[in-house]
């Protein structure tokens, strides 16, 4: 270290050429907005000077292209991409993100504390720098059927992992308001290091003891209100912008130059079609601008505060002893990413070849004995309310509404001219049990789609209008070992295998963004009028967001937190 602290010295005070400068770039000055003509000069890893002219072995031509600071994914999974980290690097860095804060959460719920190894070392093997929180909510609620469960003691082996940032989303919140043991014991084993919440809707005396634990930051507020009752109240709100979940619209009022320390940029997830389609943290940026945020406080967001917000003083800055970490852009509020540096090194395909690669675990994972139509039979009372999940495009949040359905046979049957059709859980994780109810705002009207993400537990859901169809459809995902599957008339219509843990594929990501394709207009055929269908499928069992779910074991009132 003290050889490699020289010669940054060295390179700093100009004694020597830099090992790269990159040569008239407009930096983007985050502390007053400006645009300053300078080079930037970079030992290994590290800038070393800015502000001036400097002298390098290797010179990047910048051409007048604007510098910004590398982008901050300061919320996701990875595997809910559908995509290996190996190729999760290769499909995002080009756009900018340059470090990315992964809570393996979902391969956790499957794979107990080997989800922990596996990311770790990984994280290790990418260009982009990822850093791993811990998963703090395995398995989220006792309301399902889980694959693992971590308490506090498997945990800390991990803590002071040098890539391990401290604990992930803490999902809990009724037990860490409510003091429950189980929760304080992992809160306690972490003191002192980071703690990222998750808490939708919470307010009040409630939001105050959530914080006084410790809890720092939260990506679950979705309206500009609940945002900044968060952050008077000392939390860092991560604005979510992925796939399924899209509360940028609602917070972009709340970001300005004076709230950007308070606030960052998180996606939570975005699929390799989205992000092929619309970009990463760059489409956020730009939608941001579009929405009238000023730039300057969109590019801190995006960088410095996220930066501050989980610890890591070595970035967020183009500024001497910061990590080399650069992004040349061809248009500031369009977020044009004509370029990458990551941690000193030009982001090009030479950069990714090479890598080493950790085999991926939970192949097999799926444990599930065949099923058949009658398995889904919901018995009903003619003229009788039942309760029905009601989805909202762009929201994991569901609603619980009520619906009169019609009754043959002693049976509740989907009601097309209401929008309602059925939805299944099937555990996987080697018990049978499989919860059974409607769910509205599908627009579906014959057929079945079927989803082996299915957060947290990952059992396998499925949501059809006809019985035999969600049987085939939950069949073939069990033959596949997990995925996505649109069934009609008992015939598959498109798929695609997910094979590790029932969550990522093994296949390149262009690959991965190119089978979406046909999920989507498949599931469309069948009368599907949401955008994201298969990942709006995924968060109908996740029992801890309001207010209706449902799991395996039946559907779930999550404001009392109890079966019906």
């Amino acid at each position: 270290m003290s050889d490699h602290l020289a010669r940054r010295i060295a390179q700093g005070a100009g004694r020597e050429p830099a090992d790269l400068v990159v040569r008239g770039a407009r930096l983007l000055d985050l502390v007053t907005g400006e645009l300053v003509a300078t080079d930037i000069a970079v030992c290994g890893d590290t800038v070393v000077a800015t502000y001036g002219t400097f002298e390098g072995r290797t010179v990047i031509e910048a051409g007048g292209r604007i510098a910004v600071p590398g982008f901050i994914d300061t919320h996701l999974h990875i595997e809910s991409s559908l995509i290996t980290p190996h190729e999760f690097d290769r499909c995002v860095l080009p756009h900018g993100v340059t470090t990315a804060i992964w809570d393996p959460h979902e391969l956790a719920n499957v794979l107990g504390t080997a989800a922990f190894d596996y990311a770790l070392a990984a994280s290790a093997e990418t260009v982009m720098d990822i850093r791993v929180q811990l998963s703090s909510c395995v398995p989220a609620t006792e309301l399902e059927s889980a694959g693992a469960r971590i308490g506090a003691d498997a945990l800390l082996p991990y803590r002071d992992h040098p890539r391990s940032l401290g604990l992930a989303e803490f999902m809990n919140f009724p037990g860490v308001v409510g003091a429950d043991p189980g929760c304080l014991a992992k809160l306690d084993a972490f003191a002192g290091r980071h703690v990222d919440g998750h808490a939708p809707l919470l307010t009040g005396r409630g939001l105050d003891a959530y914080a006084a634990a410790g809890i720092r930051t939260d990506h679950e507020a979705t309206s500009a209100a609940e945002a900044l009752e968060k952050i008077r109240k000392g939390m860092t709100v991560l604005i979510r912008e992925g796939s399924v979940s899209k509360d940028l619209h609602a917070l972009a009022p709340l970001l300005t130059v004076a709230t950007a320390p308070f606030l960052a940029f998180c996606t939570d997830d975005r699929n390799p079609l989205d992000i092929a389609e619309e970009g990463h943290l760059d489409h956020l940026i730009r939608t941001a601008i579009g929405l009238g945020v000023p730039a300057l406080a969109a590019y801190r967001a995006a960088s410095l505060s996220a930066a501050t917000a989980f610890g890591l003083r070595d970035r967020g800055l183009i500024a001497p002893g910061r990590r080399a970490d650069i992004v040349l852009l061809d248009d500031l509020d369009a977020c044009a990413v004509s370029a990458v540096i990551a941690g000193g090194r030009l982001v090009d395909e030479a950069a990714f070849a090479g890598r080493a690669r950790t085999p991926a675990p939970g192949r097999g994972s799926v444990r599930a004995d065949p099923v058949a139509a009658e398995d889904f039979v919901v018995p009903g009372t003619a003229g009788a309310e039942i309760p029905v999940i009601g989805v909202v495009a762009g929201l994991i949040i569901t609603e619980f509404r009520r619906a009169v359905l019609p009754v043959t046979e002693g049976a509740a049957r989907p009601d097309p001219g209401q929008d309602v059709v059925k939805v299944a859980v099937v555990a996987r994780h080697g018990t049978r049990s499989i919860g059974r109810g409607f769910v509205q705002g599908f627009g579906l009207t014959r057929g079945a789609i079927a989803s082996s993400v299915g957060h947290d537990s990952h059992n396998l859901c499925v949501v059809g209008a006809d019985d035999s169809d969600m049987a085939a459809a939950v069949n073939r995902l069990i033959a596949l070992q997990g995925g996505f599957v649109v069934v009609e008339g008992g015939r598959v219509l498109a798929e695609l295998a997910l094979p590790i843990a029932g969550l990522m594929s093994d296949l390149p990501f262009e690959a991965v963004r190119d089978a979406l394709h046909p999920l989507r207009d498949a599931a469309r055929s069948l009368g599907c009028t949401l955008p994201e269908p298969f990942l709006q499928v995924a968060f109908l069992p996740l029992p801890v967001i309001p207010h209706l779910k449902i799991t395996d074991r039946g559907l779930v009132d999550v404001d009392r937190m109890a079966l019906i």
